[in-house]
């Protein structure tokens, strides 16, 4: 039976780690000056929601006390007018008007429906008449009190807000256009006007603000702003991943582009402001200008906490544009957008839109625009959106065959001198520096460059691979076309629901295994014919690559567009066919190692990159050989 001793080493080690765990513990708790400042926090949160509940009260109160003012003003009572006078100066003469009442005038083309309220002469709903929800429900931009659009200025030592006020609507035609006039009245002749016209098949319209007759009424000197805001709605079945594409973009000084934080808070101040973009993933709330804002601040919040949790809208926007008075009046010829966030429709529109969509910068963005979105739109145009997919899938691996069969040359190259490449490593096991020499020396005689086994053909592809990346997940062609199992090629497809996973997500998606098991497939049959001929150091482990890139594939994936996941199966697949036909077909691995024997007896001659990395590695062992003498 053995022996029970007691152990001073355990003792001391129990000690040291109740110790660590005291100490840590006395390092989180709170200090002082924390819990005074939790404190404030509180009560400053209570004051917060007492003080909302106070304005709630108050601004009904005050609804309800304007109604009766008006009532009253408009029966002829001479005290409620003259209250009125004292509060709005010369805009109380709108308040006697017939339009001084909250009611909508509806203005509709054949792709979109708006009402426009008396009340702010703002438009109070935007729906897009040829989309729907994936429930089918329609899709409304503006609706429910999401969106304000608001004049602020000076008047006669008051500061006022068009957003409290009552325009006169009133509707016409011009040509086949409707024209709506909205005027905000200090009398028959002074004015401020919000005009609309619609186009048919248009989702954007021409919109202008203007001023007249106002001299002496509105105090140009002060500061005129045009404050607009808009909480954008829902519409995909994963908020998350469409929140992702949620963004603020806009153009200032000239053709300059940002864009706001995709996350979090976000605000800036920008100057020449031209057009802003209220992004919703796929659809667009837009206004642009003729005459660009001299100064606009720009603000962006996100309002998505979590997948789970059933959010109305992705994000709240704002903009509050400084205008500029001329003459004594304000006018502005702008336009407003709302409909999908479509590269056909902004590019027509020659306004430097598309720079509103995420196509990627540089040369993944001209690969999209004049390469990847022309071709695709032809292919949609008479083809099902999942074979116009594996169509343009199999056009791109034609134009880049060439590179793979270089690829698959010089990996059937790197087999064929695995043995004498094997006899090198036997040959100068001691000598790390000789190997890499002789192996050089091998491989160029014979035209074997690693490189053109992996890097350089990958590199080659890159942007092709990220200009998809960025295409399918923001292409309105694919969104809610369906494809096998995929109910909406622009979102993840979905087989099975799963509890919660950490960067998974709630849902298995089908395309992405299929995707990395034929990853898998391909990079077995390039990959580990590399590994075979050599695994020279310093080289990248390629058995680690070949399993993380299926399982990136894998993870990833689950939650991206399952357009972009049928294109990489259907790329590997093609690519796994392809090297079938090379292998079995094309290429002769009797003739090639012939060919290699062949070189090794004519000198080949070395380029200037080749020579000087001969003249390094030799420069390199020499230094060694000497260090070893003394």
């Amino acid at each position: 039976m053995e022996e029970k001793k007691f152990d001073l080493n355990s003792l001391i080690g129990f000690i040291l780690i109740g110790g660590i765990l005291v100490y840590m513990l006395y390092l989180q708790q709170p200090t002082p000056e924390e819990i005074e400042a939790e404190k404030q926090k509180t009560e400053q949160l209570s004051k917060e929601a007492e003080k909302t509940e106070e304005e709630v009260v108050k601004d009904t109160i005050g609804l309800e006390e304007g109604i009766q003012e008006i009532v009253a003003v408009q029966t002829g009572d001479s005290l409620a007018m003259e209250n009125l006078k004292n509060r709005l100066g010369s805009f109380a003469y709108s308040a006697t008007l017939p339009s001084a009442i909250e009611s909508t005038t509806v203005i509709e083309n054949d792709v979109l429906e708006l009402h426009v309220s008396n009340k702010g002469g703002q438009i109070t709903l935007a729906r897009l008449k040829d989309h729907t929800t994936i429930n089918g429900d329609p899709i409304y931009l503006i609706k429910d009190g999401n969106n304000s659009f608001n004049l602020q200025f000076t008047s006669e030592n008051r500061l006022l807000n068009t957003k409290d006020l009552f325009f006169e609507p009133k509707v016409s035609t011009d040509g086949e256009n409707k024209v709506l006039s909205m005027r905000l009245k200090a009398s028959e002749s002074a004015y401020i006007e919000y005009r609309y016209e619609l186009t048919p098949g248009e989702y954007m319209m021409g919109f202008s603000l203007k001023t007249q007759g106002l001299d002496g009424v509105m105090n140009t000197s002060q500061p005129i702003y045009l404050d607009w805001n808009l909480k954008g709605y829902r519409h995909a079945k994963s908020i998350s991943y469409e929140n992702r594409y949620t963004r603020l973009t806009y153009e200032y000084e000239g053709d300059k582009h940002s864009k706001l934080s995709p996350s979090g808070e976000d605000e800036e101040l920008e100057k020449d402001v031209s057009w802003m973009n209220f992004r919703q993933h796929f659809f667009s709330s837009m206004l642009l200008t003729d005459t660009p804002f001299d100064e606009v601040a720009l603000t962006s919040v996100d309002l998505v906490e979590d997948e789970e949790v059933d959010t109305v809208f992705t994000k709240q926007y704002g903009a509050k544009m400084l205008l500029t008075a001329k003459g004594g009046s304000v006018d502005y010829n702008m336009n407003m957008y709302y409909g999908p966030t479509d590269y056909k429709i902004f590019k027509k529109y020659d306004r430097n839109l598309d720079e509103a969509m995420p196509l990627g910068w540089g040369i993944f963005g001209m690969i999209n625009k004049y390469i990847i979105i022309p071709l695709f739109g032809f292919l949609s145009g008479f083809l099902p959106a999942g074979i116009a997919i594996i169509v343009l899938t199999i056009l791109i691996k034609l134009v880049l065959s060439p590179v793979q069969y270089k690829q698959y040359l010089s990996q059937m190259k790197m087999k064929i001198l695995k043995p004498e490449l094997d006899e090198i490593r036997e040959k100068y096991k001691d000598n790390k520096m000789k190997i890499q020499q002789e192996t050089m020396k091998l491989q160029n005689i014979a035209g074997a460059n690693p490189l053109k086994t992996g890097c350089l053909p990958a590199l080659l592809q890159i942007p092709v691979f990220y200009a998809l990346f960025t295409f399918f997940p923001t292409a309105f062609d694919l969104r809610q076309k369906s494809f096998l199992w995929a109910e909406d090629l622009s979102s993840f497809d979905t087989i099975a629901e799963i509890p919660y996973i950490p960067f998974y997500g709630d849902h298995i998606s089908l395309f992405p295994i299929l995707a990395s098991i034929a990853i898998f497939v391909y990079m077995m049959m390039t990959m580990g014919q590399s590994m075979q001929a050599q695994q020279q150091p310093g080289m990248p482990n390629m058995k680690f690559l070949m399993y993380l890139s299926p399982l990136f594939m894998l993870v990833f994936f689950n939650n991206y567009a399952s357009g972009l996941s049928l294109y990489y199966l259907t790329s590997n697949l093609i690519t796994i066919g392809i090297m079938l036909v090379i292998k079995n077909f094309i290429l002769d691995e009797d003739k090639i190692h012939a060919k290699i024997q062949e070189n090794k007896k004519k000198p080949k001659k070395q380029n200037r990159f080749q020579r000087k990395m001969a003249e390094m590695m030799e420069q390199a062992e020499q230094q060694k050989k000497a260090g070893k003498r003394k």
